[in-house]
């Protein structure tokens, strides 16, 4: 005899626990072990105002930096698409199951507004990837660069443009 599901309304109330959801053996446990973000608030206070309304934290911030890192999401975008649907990554920013994500617009602006004058959060985040370096979770030897082809009009060959406004450069098909 087929089966069928009761499409009843189901539980009212569940009992979730997100540390029980992931691997032991996954990779962000494993960060985890070694990451220690105590400083992260002190190193950044002076970037923040005292009055308006609350930004993102930034320990969440760079906790969502290093996914986006160790798991080779490029986009801001996309993080926060991650970390919405992937209960190991919520797990690891230290989110509930029902933490709202920061939308990708204010957590960009977070990241590149806040920051534009200063190299701290790129001290902060380098400091981070050196400890997960050390404890041997994270190899180091890869980069990724933002890149756009475009075709030039007088000799119809690709030319490669860094998004960051530096010289071009010439690529063979």
């Amino acid at each position: 005899m087929m089966g069928r599901r009761d499409d009843g309304q189901g539980q009212f109330f569940y009992a979730f626990d997100l540390d029980k959801v992931v691997p032991p053996d996954h990779l962000v446990r494993q960060i985890e072990g070694v990451l220690d973000l105590s400083w992260v608030h002190k190193e950044l206070a002076p970037y923040y105002s005292h009055t308006g309304r609350p930004s993102i934290d930034p320990a969440l911030m760079i906790r969502m930096l290093i996914v986006g890192y160790v798991f080779a999401i490029r986009s801001e975008r996309r993080i926060c698409a991650e970390v919405r649907v992937n209960l190991a990554y919520r797990w690891f920013c230290k989110l509930g199951i029902e933490d709202k994500i920061p939308d990708h617009s204010v957590f960009c602006r977070a990241r590149h507004e806040r920051f534009r004058e200063s190299d701290a959060l790129r001290r902060v985040f380098e400091g981070v990837v050196a400890m997960c370096i050390a404890a041997g979770l994270v190899g180091g030897e890869a980069f990724s660069i933002e890149l756009r082809r475009m075709w030039t009009r007088k000799s119809g060959h690709p030319v490669t443009s860094r998004l960051l406004g530096r010289r071009q450069r010439r690529h063979p098909m």
